[in-house]
């Protein structure tokens, strides 16, 4: 069994955060530049309760453009062996790219699975990867590339076509020979959606999780949230996010990828404890 797998075995929705080793990420660009404090900031999140690390090295924020994959394993291999060698055992790594070469290093170097962003649309070599390695991969929707995804999408029903979308890319996953059980859908909350259309997602996850998939939920500091809230700085939607988390767990969301990992634990585990209280009430009423 693997560390992702294992986590998944206690039963509680799962923390991932968000170490970007880039410049230009959104919310958190430059500030993890270096490998030590890439590190040291991975650490930290472990301390703070996250069962997965994310680490990427292109940033995907509108407008961004692409990173090489020798400029991306650059960035993230020294930082997953250092982090693998001093993470609690238990913790899992996942790797943020789009391209089958660097999540080939990335896994020699340590981690665990593949989160990417394209669904497998940027390389055709990643499913195959994904199936021989064995490891878990996640696949989100996006209209669009980072580069224009926010130029002007548009959906005639949101809720079905990035439903289908992911159901699709399953299907050509597992047909590549990547196990169901091994599939992670996101819906791809801020990547090619308007603001209203991120809300109706938001509303509808529980269409998601009803797919029997496991689900991956990555709100943290979306800019939507700050449309609703009149603010204009990510840092300060940290509250926002925790709504989001809280109702993602409602709605039977299994990870939850966040900056900020204390405040996204302590939401996840309460809603969880009322969630499973409120599922032991309603089996004994029906007794």
């Amino acid at each position: 069994m693997n560390r992702l797998e294992a986590a998944f075995q206690a039963r509680r929705p799962l923390i991932m955060g968000i170490l970007n080793a880039t410049p230009d990420s959104f919310s958190d660009g430059g500030r993890h530049g270096t490998v030590e404090a890439a590190v040291a900031h991975g650490l930290v999140m472990a301390e703070e309760g996250a069962d997965i690390i994310d680490v990427g090295g292109e940033s995907t924020r509108p407008g961004s453009d692409p990173v090489s994959a020798a400029e991306q394993i650059a960035r993230v291999v020294p930082v997953i062996r250092q982090l693998r060698a001093g993470l609690p055992d238990a913790i899992a790594i996942s790797i943020d790219t789009t391209r089958a070469e660097v999540a080939t290093a990335a896994l020699d170097a340590g981690a665990d699975f593949i989160n990417d962003v394209s669904a497998g649309r940027d390389d055709p070599h990643m499913f195959a990867l994904a199936a021989q390695r064995r490891v878990a991969l996640v696949l989100m929707h996006m209209q669009g590339s980072p580069k224009t995804m926010q130029d002007d999408p548009r959906y005639e029903a949101v809720l079905d076509e990035v439903l289908e979308f992911l159901l699709e890319r399953s299907r050509q996953a597992q047909a590549a020979g990547v196990a169901p059980e091994r599939l992670i859908l996101d819906p791809g909350i801020g990547f090619g959606k308007r603001r209203d259309d991120n809300l109706k997602l938001m509303a509808g996850l529980d269409r998601f999780t009803a797919t029997g998939y496991r689900v991956l939920l990555g709100a943290s500091r979306k800019r939507f949230m700050g449309a609703v809230c009149g603010e204009t700085r990510p840092q300060q939607l940290v509250a926002a996010t925790v709504a989001t988390t809280a109702l993602g767990v409602m709605a039977g969301v299994d990870l939850f990828r966040v900056h900020d990992v204390r405040e996204n634990r302590q939401a996840a585990d309460v809603t969880h404890a009322i969630r499973r209280a409120g599922a032991v009430g309603s089996a004994g009423r029906a007794r």
